[in-house]
């Protein structure tokens, strides 16, 4: 294993990096069962051990994640942690499984447990003796599994509905084999991770814990530039690129883009001495060409010494390739076309690829059968490759009807009822209806889609001309646009509207998204704004739809056609701080500009704020469960006094303390339309309190204020309580989770006294005794405008709580 798993192999076998060289942790993000943050895993060797557990019962640690977001190769680590026992396990088996194997096997086959692990796996040069199996029956907490790629099994799978398995001796299909040992049906207690794409669900039952992986933060990222490029000339000229495009940034968020972009730049540097990306590089079609234009350039070239200072012309390039290129993209098509990733020789060889085409870096060779000598199969470097191809085998097919490069397009609609919207896909050659969500797993078919736009938009009509009949080229284009158009009508008609507080609002799909994509990628005004007119509604959801940094040039390309006012809300993504730059044309529309759980810096708060400020519209600001510290706080402040309409700003669970409690409560001060502000979570304590208390004494237009967890002692409690007796505007006040005890207590009872117009008071979770709450007991006498005072989670017991059971208003429950 550990001989196995300490080099990354990359184009085409062709280069050979030491894992432990180039390999860094991504955001991996730790969920509960309702998909809610746990928080984040500090380091991968920790993924085995008990913390983020929400099941116990479960037996399966659910990886997520979009397309090369890094799941094989986060495996990959896990196994070479565990060679060098640097894994928090005393697991001595470790049985790794790539999913797509699983679909390779016949419907008729029947293998052991026995065969699984050693038949399929480890290859044992002799059949393993009876005395290492009954061991691992006996003692299945010794064994790790790791399955990587769930979503590539093709077959339907219900793990709760599939045949079980139970004895180890007994033969079922693979794949019953693989679903058992998931439920832990068979070796119950031992350790499985499971990898899939973001989407694919599975029952909770079965899953312990839930890691989301969410690609490069902006530090990871330059970690990653310092780890591939080890001149610190080269370190500069990259990192003044990416600087330069937001969007390229974001791009490179995802692990895989990322690899390819500075590949590429090692690339032009060792051929063209040119450390320059071009201008097209700044879509995924783009990255790919690129790509491509990488493995073709070493078909036929000299030796790379010799081209120093050569004129990059990737025209020329791709027409030499042109042979090698179309058939590998007609492999790809087909594969796609029956729903499969692995290609055997004679495939191969039926698509027109030559022994000499297998080096170029499109495939690689892969051992997904038994050690009987079976022909050796190959796979496509990544999925993503493989749907690019396809996407290229339909621009490049000259013989086809034009029409059939909308085939993954309109496949799904031909098979479902007619109410299926154009933007949903399925896989082509499928016999019975889909009646799941076929966004679940066949991501791939939509990335096809995505670079077909992008391989018939404008940018690439000086290349692809190259390659394939000018005249058919624009009439698929025009074909594409106009289907694309027409589709983006009709799925705007039919996006639920509901009406709220602030007007109509829209919850999009989830194929809206990949829908914005694909304008992107085809980089066209028209159809941006067909879209921008499209969208009625005052207010988008885009909450909860896995958007990440670089899909916000796409939202962008398209709200900035918009001539109306309108409100954004993306919380809960994970759009960084890119995505915020990417965004910035558009903030000057914006009235609602919802931005919590995003993984979101003070460095976006420097964009929010000069954007929010100079065009003076934002109403609502949400910013909850960021990475936003007292600088942050400082330009959330002045956003809060200079924008007149600004009426709600939520700023909880970030990393603000008194020093940005003061900003703070300063610009809130000093704003007259404020009316709702939510600071749970932070730590702004005393300080902070004293000066929230200054702020609230004579507020004309607060009326909801949280300052719950924020370490809050009576001390603070008493300014607080003090200031509010002047007070007849704030309506609800939490205090939840603070550090308030008895001392705080006649304070807050001559406030509840005073009968100010205080509605509601939240007091949960903090130290009150019996003697603290007789205090608010009492001074409930004297107040008709209270409905509540929460004093849940006190120190107080069950039977010390009846003695206020008469006072209804004071809740325990």
């Amino acid at each position: 294993m550990s001989r196995d798993t300490c080099f990354i192999m990359s184009y085409g076998q062709q280069e050979e990096t030491r894992l432990e060289e180039l390999y860094i942790d991504t955001l991996m993000e730790l969920l509960n069962d309702r998909n809610e943050s746990l928080g984040f895993l500090e380091s991968l060797d920790q993924l085995l051990g008990d913390s983020a557990v929400f099941n116990p019962q479960g037996e399966t640690i659910y990886v997520m994640g979009d397309a090369g977001v890094g799941k094989s190769i986060l495996l990959q680590k896990l196994q070479n942690l565990w060679s060098k026992k640097e894994l928090q396990t005393d697991a001595i088996f470790f049985f790794k499984f790539r999913c797509r194997m699983f679909s390779i096997f016949k419907d008729t086959e029947q293998i052991s447990l026995r065969d699984l692990l050693f038949k399929y796996n480890c290859y044992p040069d002799h059949d393993p003796d009876n005395e290492v199996f009954d061991y691992i029956l006996r003692f299945p907490e010794k064994v790790i599994f790791t399955f990587d790629g769930y979503d590539e099994i093709q077959e339907d799978l219900d793990l709760m509905n599939v045949p079980e398995v139970v004895s180890p001796e007994d033969k079922a299909h693979p794949l019953q084999l693989l679903v058992s040992l998931l439920c832990g049906n068979l070796l119950k207690g031992s350790q499985k991770v499971l990898t899939a794409r973001t989407g694919v669900e599975i029952q909770s039952r079965v899953i312990r814990k839930k890691v989301a992986l969410q690609g490069f933060s902006p530090a990871h990222l330059k970690t990653y530039i310092d780890l591939h490029f080890k001149e610190q000339e080269h370190r500069e000229l990259v990192s003044v690129q990416l600087d330069a495009s937001p969007h390229l940034c974001g791009l490179c968020s995802i692990p895989l883009f990322c690899w390819i972009v500075f590949k590429s730049f090692r690339h032009l540097h060792t051929m063209h001495d040119s450390f320059h990306l071009p201008e097209t590089c700044v879509t995924l079609t783009g990255i790919f060409l690129l790509l491509s234009e990488v493995f073709l350039s070493r078909s036929a070239s000299p030796a790379p010494s010799l081209l120093k200072k050569r004129v990059r012309c990737a025209s020329e390039t791709f027409k030499a390739g042109l042979r090698p290129l179309a058939a590998f993209a007609k492999l790809a098509l087909q594969g796609m076309e029956r729903g499969s990733f692995i290609c055997s020789q004679e495939e191969i060889t039926v698509c027109g690829l030559k022994e000499e085409d297998l080096p170029l870096g499109f495939l690689r060779p892969v051992s997904e059968c038994d050690a009987s000598g079976s022909p050796a199969t190959f796979e496509f470097l990544h999925i993503t490759l493989q749907s690019f191809l396809a996407a290229c085998a339909l621009v490049l097919d000259e013989q086809a009807a034009a029409s059939s490069i909308l085939k993954f397009f309109t496949e799904c609609s031909r098979k479902r009822d007619a109410s299926c919207l154009p933007f949903d896909f399925c896989i082509s050659g499928s016999s019975k209806p889909i009646e799941k969500n076929p966004f679940a797993s066949n991501e791939h078919l939509q990335f096809t889609n995505l670079f077909l736009c992008g391989l018939l938009s404008k940018s690439h009509t000086g290349l692809l001309e190259h390659l394939v009949s000018p005249v058919l080229l624009k009439k698929k284009r025009a074909l594409l646009k106009s289907y694309l158009s027409t589709s983006v009508k009709s799925h705007l008609h039919g996006l639920p509207h509901y009406n709220g507080d602030d007007g109509k609002k829209v919850h999009v799909l989830p194929n809206f998204l990949w829908m914005l994509r694909c304008i992107f990628e085809m980089g066209s005004k028209d159809i941006a704004q067909i879209t921008a007119k499209g969208i009625t509604a005052g207010l988008i959801k885009l909450g909860y739809c896995n958007v990440f940094s670089g899909d916000c040039t796409a939202i962008n390309f398209v709200l900035q056609h918009r001539q109306k006012l309108l409100g954004l809300d993306m919380d809960n993504n994970n759009i960084s701080d890119y995505g915020v730059k990417q965004l910035q044309p558009s903030f000057c529309k914006m009235t609602v500009v919802r931005l919590c759980v995003n993984n979101l810096s003070d460095s976006s708060i420097e964009v929010l704020a000069e954007e929010l400020c100079k065009h003076k519209v934002v109403e609502v600001l949400g910013l909850y469960n960021n990475h936003i510290t007292d600088v942050g706080a400082k330009l959330v402040a002045q956003i809060i006094e200079e924008c007149p309409k600004l009426r709600i700003v939520k700023i909880g669970k970030n990393k603000i303390t008194g020093v940005g409690g003061r900003y703070l409560a300063s610009g809130i001060q000093k704003s007259t339309s404020i009316f709702d502000v939510g600071m749970w979570g932070n730590r702004i304590g005393d300080e902070g309190a004293e000066a929230f208390a200054e702020a609230l004494r004579h507020h004309p237009r607060l009326t909801n204020l949280s300052l719950s967890a924020n370490g809050i002692t009576s001390e603070g409690g008493k300014y607080l309580a003090e200031a509010l007796k002047t007070n007849n505007v704030l309506r609800i006040f939490w205090l939840v989770q603070n550090e308030l005890t008895d001392d705080a207590a006649a304070h807050l009872a001559e406030l509840v006294q005073a009968n100010t117009g205080l509605t509601h008071l939240w007091l949960i979770s903090n130290q009150f005794t019996v003697g603290g709450i007789r205090h608010l007991a009492e001074a409930l006498n004297h107040n008709t405008a209270l409905k509540e005072i929460c004093v849940k989670g006190n120190q107080l017991s069950e039977e010390e709580e009846k003695q206020f059971v008469t006072e209804k208003r004071l809740q325990f429950h």
